[in-house]
């Protein structure tokens, strides 16, 4: 399973202090079967946990989401800011997740190389710097 980022995601994460364990977390709760919401094309929400707190009351991620192969985290906010997104906003979501979902191993790595997607590695210190 890869883990991306948008750079979007990665802003809204590096602001909030989001590490990328609790990433990689939400992926492997995902992949156990354990998705907080399903929201239709391959788009689910998970909670991500706040620094020193659960899950609970901390923050909402949604993510493009292909079982084994690949997730990319696109959207977050925390619960207290925002109780859910718009329709419009999910349509909008949606056709990001289709195209990230959709990219081929080559347009992937493209994405990488322009700063579109950053890859959530093991090791959060190889993790790309953000302008």
């Amino acid at each position: 399973m890869r883990i991306f980022e948008t750079k979007w995601f990665a802003r809204f994460a590096r602001k909030e202090k989001i590490e990328g364990g609790r990433l990689r977390e939400a992926i492997d709760r995902a992949e156990q079967g354990n998705v907080d919401a399903e929201l239709g094309g391959n788009l689910i929400k998970q909670r991500v946990a706040r620094e020193g707190q659960g899950r609970s009351g901390g923050y909402r991620a949604v993510i493009a989401y292909h079982t084994k192969t690949r997730s990319v985290f696109l959207y977050g906010f925390a619960k207290n800011q925002l109780q859910n997104i718009s329709a419009d906003d999910l349509e909008d979501i949606k056709r990001t997740a289709k195209r990230f979902l959709s990219m081929n191993d080559e347009e992937l790595e493209k994405a990488v190389a322009a700063s579109e997607l950053i890859e959530v590695t093991h090791d959060t210190e190889n993790k790309k710097e953000i302008p």
